[in-house]
């Protein structure tokens, strides 16, 4: 019996860094008793760790069919163990976003204005695609005006093992944002370089593990955050978020020309907010129509996709519930489900060193 059941929480997943107690280490002991309850000690990386909750039901669940009653202990690791896990996690993903070798594909998520949804879009194609399979991660790079923590329904801050930063996940997607450090009652207040170091420790100091999508919720406009991302980033594809309004097209088109300036790859036009559709079954176009494919035309690229106005959208950002999650059958989440399958499809351009050019 003691084979058995420690055989079974050998399997279970730890909810934070996504992969069994064997091979975290984090089993100290398994006992079966013949008499009393059974006994599974772990030991945990951090104090207050926040997945200790689900991590003891994932545990009690497994050996459940072992045993009526499991006892379960929770250790904290030393700095000798905590260091070790960590350095073997770090081994194992490799490459860092950005740096040569990294799997990962960065989008981009811009626009020329604000209120035109750009953050929504971020957060909904996140978790299309987490739902597709992908593993996916979402930094918040709009340092004044950060809000994915709330739209995804972040429930915990992220946790420092061994100077790794844990990213928190919610429906499937890691986050990082500027909104776990600073209280609702503060403003951020930073100009160039302060900028540049947090984007750079949000992708280096973070432990993101192996993603194939990293989204990056680009703040409006041309600023030092989006040429900070171009040196940080330079593989990074670029999705460009407009609505159908002409006002909105032709300040999102700067934002596109920008990307090409610092050789950034545009791969696609987003038309938010296209149409709402009332309960006569007709299509009403609130911000006018063809902003979207008039932005896609000029700047020779494809409109991948036209998002409508859903009051499921609008509550779930609220609430933390994304549209997928909360009207799965809605226009809006197959509208997302098409951008994703686009994104998708779009491979990164093959870049050709200079120097490997036969002249």
């Amino acid at each position: 019996m003691s084979d058995a059941l420690r055989q079974a929480v050998e399997t279970v997943v730890d909810p934070l860094l996504d992969r069994t107690l064997e091979r975290l280490g984090m089993i100290d002991r398994v006992v079966s008793k013949k008499l009393g309850a059974d006994r599974v000690e772990v030991s945990v990386p951090v104090p207050n760790y926040p997945a200790r909750g689900e991590l003891e039901n994932r545990i009690r669940e497994a050996a459940a069919p072992h045993g009526s009653n499991v006892e379960i202990t929770v250790e904290v690791m030393d700095d000798g163990r905590r260091h070790d896990l960590m350095e073997s996690l770090r081994e194992e993903v490799g490459p860092g976003i950005g740096e040569p070798g990294s799997p990962t594909r960065v989008i981009a998520v811009g626009s020329g204005k604000g209120g035109v949804g750009k953050s929504s879009v971020t957060t909904n194609l996140a978790v299309t695609l987490a739902s597709m399979g992908h593993r996916v991660g979402v930094v918040d790079a709009d340092i004044w005006g950060f809000s994915i923590p709330r739209m995804l329904g972040v429930s915990h801050m992220p946790v420092v093992i061994d100077q790794s930063i844990i990213p928190p996940k919610a429906h499937g997607v890691r986050a990082m944002s500027m909104d776990f450090f600073v209280g609702d009652d503060k403003a951020v207040i930073w100009r160039g370089p302060l900028l540049h170091k947090a984007m750079e420790q949000f992708l280096k100091d973070v432990f993101w593990d192996r993603l194939d999508f990293l989204l990056v919720d680009m703040p409006p406009g041309t600023g030092d955050i989006a040429i900070s991302m171009s040196q940080l980033l330079p593989r990074a594809q670029m999705l460009l978020v407009t609505t159908p309004q002409p006002t909105a097209q032709r300040v999102a088109k700067r934002a596109g020309l920008m990307a090409r300036k610092v050789d950034q790859e545009l791969i696609g036009i987003v038309e938010n907010m296209s149409w709402f559709t009332g309960d006569d079954d007709k299509r009403y176009r609130l911000f006018g129509e063809g902003g979207g494919a008039s932005l896609a035309e000029e700047l020779d690229v494809p409109l991948m996709a036209q998002i409508p106005l859903v009051p499921a959208m609008r509550e779930g950002a609220d609430h933390g519930c994304p549209v997928s999650v909360a009207a799965p059958d809605s226009e809006a989440t197959a509208a997302f489900r098409t951008l994703a399958e686009a994104v998708i499809a779009r491979k990164p351009r093959v870049r050709v060193h200079p120097e490997l050019i036969i002249r």
